[in-house]
């Protein structure tokens, strides 16, 4: 079946299987690395990135539900200030080690500072954001310390993407 759709701003299409998700049309069919898959269950958060503005889990998403869908991937981000900002942060904070979770994170972070902006945020709330993500080497405090930093440099994040 053919699937048309918008990724980081750019009509895609696509020939996939019944079968296939959105992850694999992102990794396998367009080749956007960034977006990793873990568990396959929708349980790690490795695979997260935004469907129609909304954050999921691309390996939940059957192919049937992506006709005219409008995907951001973190590979997608990467041209934002705000994403170099969340980086930066991550990285000065030692909230990266494998790497492996990491896109997860950032996209759960970008969706986090998006929802919150001017509004106080407590640690539970930032581990409320982070729910559907796993980390398994750097431990959730480094990440904590990472968002904390952000949410004081009052960082804009656009409402809709590549509009």
């Amino acid at each position: 079946m053919n699937i048309d759709l918008n990724v980081n701003g750019k009509p895609v299409s696509v020939e996939a299987e019944p079968l296939d998700r959105l992850l694999d049309i992102i990794r396998d069919k367009l080749e956007l690395t960034g977006t990793k898959e873990g568990c396959g269950e929708g349980e790690c958060g490795a695979c997260t990135l935004f469907m129609n503005n909304k954050l999921v889990n691309s390996c939940l998403v059957p192919v049937m539900h992506l006709h005219n869908a409008e995907i951001v991937t973190i590979d997608g981000m990467r041209d934002f200030d705000f994403f170099r900002l969340i980086s930066k942060s991550y990285e000065d904070n030692g909230a990266v080690q494998c790497g492996f979770c990491t896109p997860g994170f950032i996209m759960s972070t970008i969706e986090l500072l998006r929802k919150s902006h001017g509004k106080s945020v407590t640690d539970d709330e930032i581990k409320d954001a982070f729910a559907g993500n796993i980390c398994r080497c750097t431990g959730y405090d480094k990440i904590i310390k990472a968002v904390r930093q952000l949410l004081t440099m009052n960082i804009t994040i656009p409402e809709r993407f590549y509009e």
